[in-house]
């Protein structure tokens, strides 16, 4: 049986997400990123996804695409379930027959978000919602499917691409000067620059053996959705007042955890990879903005 050759270093890296913040950030940091968007391939197409791989010219493989419509997921379980579910799995199958590694992206929302402690790659999952529960779906079949695969649970995820909270809040105080924001929701907020150069780190080290597993990365300090509106609207020198809330205040279609804080010493300790500051770069993704 012929022997799959080990993938250099510079071997190109497949992504699959164009426009998404992640995988924008991806393509401007790395000119070894071949990024596939929707019309390229359909993440509702399991098989279009496994047939890219087979067919690429690629030493390593990123997911940075998703569906992420949280509250329309609640409507939508089985689209949800096929994006996040199926097909990464299709990808994890196509990776092991090619020996490449493969980095996905998941999330915080597969955990139920009860109590104050940070979680931990191997706590007991307990998914809230559809979101949640596909995302999930995604995880147990990329382990599943026996690849050489790292499965990179983030959350808040922020940049000046696409939508994220930074812009919202942004937007919104351009008519208003009091805001009211959830309080009793804490984790790290995470800027996709930050986690796309984690994928980068956490790839070139698979591609040379450095082995997979399941690791959490987020910024710190944790905190609450209103101090981090606090933070946005300091930064950007916009005088806005805001209140604190609980989230039984602001209903929402799709339960959000309380508790999103993510112990993140694994991927420290096997990847080098330390815990960002996000008020740093929340910084750079303020004056990106300032610059568009």
């Amino acid at each position: 049986m012929t022997q799959t050759p080990t993938p250099a270093i510079d071997a190109p890296i497949l992504v699959f997400g164009r426009t998404g913040q992640v995988a924008t950030e991806l393509r401007l940091q790395s000119d070894r990123v071949i990024a596939l968007g929707r019309d390229e391939v359909d993440l509702s197409d399991p098989a279009a996804c496994a047939r890219a791989i087979k067919e690429a010219d690629a030493g390593a493989v990123i997911n940075a695409a998703a569906y992420t419509a949280v509250d329309r997921a609640e409507e939508e379980e089985a689209l949800a379930t096929l994006v996040n579910g199926a097909a990464p799995t299709a990808m994890a199958e196509a990776c092991a027959a090619r020996e490449l590694p493969l980095v996905h992206i998941s999330t915080d929302y597969v955990f139920d978000g009860q109590g104050t402690s940070a979680w931990k790659p191997n706590d007991l999952t307990g998914p809230l919602g559809a979101y949640g529960r596909s995302k999930l779906a995604g995880e147990q079949g990329i382990r599943n499917a026996g690849a050489h695969a790292s499965i990179l649970r983030t959350s808040w995820v922020f940049s000046a691409h696409g939508n994220n909270f930074v812009k919202t809040m942004l937007r919104v105080s351009e008519t208003r000067n009091a805001l009211t924001v959830v309080a009793d929701q804490v984790g790290g907020p995470t800027s996709a620059a930050d986690i796309a150069a984690a994928c980068l780190v956490m790839t070139d080290a698979m591609i040379v053996g450095q082995a997979g597993g399941t690791f959490h990365f987020a910024g710190e300090p944790d905190v609450s959705w209103a101090e981090f509106a606090r933070e946005i609207f300091a930064q950007s020198g916009r005088e806005v007042t805001v209140t604190d809330i609980p989230a039984s205040d602001y209903p929402t279609p799709a339960k959000r955890p309380s508790n999103s804080r993510m112990d993140c010493t694994d991927l420290e300790r096997e990847f080098g990879i330390a815990r960002p500051n996000w008020r740093a770069s929340l910084a750079v993704v303020l004056n990106d903005l300032k610059g568009s």
